[in-house]
């Protein structure tokens, strides 16, 4: 072993040791870019750094489990993202469907697909939601797979779900402006039932939310990390979860 490891071993484990007694998050959410910087950068194409994020999710999820974190929310493609060319959202959207359905096999996790699944192909959808389906009883970690996501069109459905709600219930609109609280919009976001993420992770070295979980982050902690997310490595998330532990939530108070 080089001394080069040895030395990283080490460093890991005194992080791990720190963390031991540490106050850490039990929702983390982690914006996976930097993907298609990392291929170039290496002279690939943009398929294969979308296929070596992929392969570091679960080496992402079993640090998170080590680390008793109950709920995980994965940016894997924004609303945004489906105006790329077709060239590379296909092969991309082939490459969600397969890590997922992989990580529902291993039956450790409960997948849950957030986001606006019909603005995604039929085929996909239907690969997410039987992914949901097969972990549906999984006692384990919640792992959220943000697919065709975006924080302004969560909010819009929730507005819209909680409309057609409370319209069937019979209630007016003047009715719901008098008594409408920030909980009546909450129980219809995609993450509903759910504590909203202590810790927002975004690597690529890129300081913004880009519309991530904006309703739930409002009292998030934020780490952001210039490694791109293929190499996103485990001494990096626990450097994230140690200037986590070391901030004062005040919560606006």
């Amino acid at each position: 072993m080089a001394l080069s490891d040895l030395l990283y071993a080490a460093y890991e484990r005194r992080l791990s040791r720190r963390l031991e007694r540490a106050t850490l998050p039990r929702h983390v959410g982690v914006m996976l870019d930097g993907n298609r910087r990392w291929a170039k950068a290496r002279g690939h194409g943009t398929k294969e750094g979308h296929q070596a994020g992929a392969d570091n999710i679960a080496n992402f999820l079993d640090w998170c489990e080590e680390a008793r974190v109950e709920v995980v929310t994965l940016w894997l493609l924004s609303t945004d993202n489906l105006s790329r060319p077709a060239a590379e959202v296909v092969p991309l959207l082939s490459i969600i469907e397969t890590t997922v359905a992989d990580l529902a096999r291993t039956r450790r996790w409960r997948i849950n697909p957030v986001g606006s699944l019909d603005l995604l192909p039929a085929e996909t959808a239907r690969r997410l939601k039987e992914s949901a389906d097969v972990t549906e009883d999984v006692q384990g970690m919640t792992v959220n797979v943000a697919v065709g996501y975006g924080g302004r069109q969560e909010i819009t459905d929730a507005v819209r779900s909680m409309l057609v709600s409370h319209a069937a219930s019979g209630t007016t609109i003047e009715e719901l402006a008098e008594t409408l609280q920030v909980e009546h919009i909450a129980e219809h976001l995609y993450t509903k039932g759910q504590p909203d993420p202590d810790l927002v992770i975004r690597t690529s070295g890129e300081q913004r939310l880009s519309g991530f979980l904006l309703w739930q982050s409002a009292h998030s902690e934020f780490y952001f990390c210039e490694a791109y997310w293929p190499d996103f490595r485990h001494v990096d998330f626990l450097r994230a979860l140690r200037a986590y532990s070391e901030r004062n939530r005040r919560f606006g108070g």
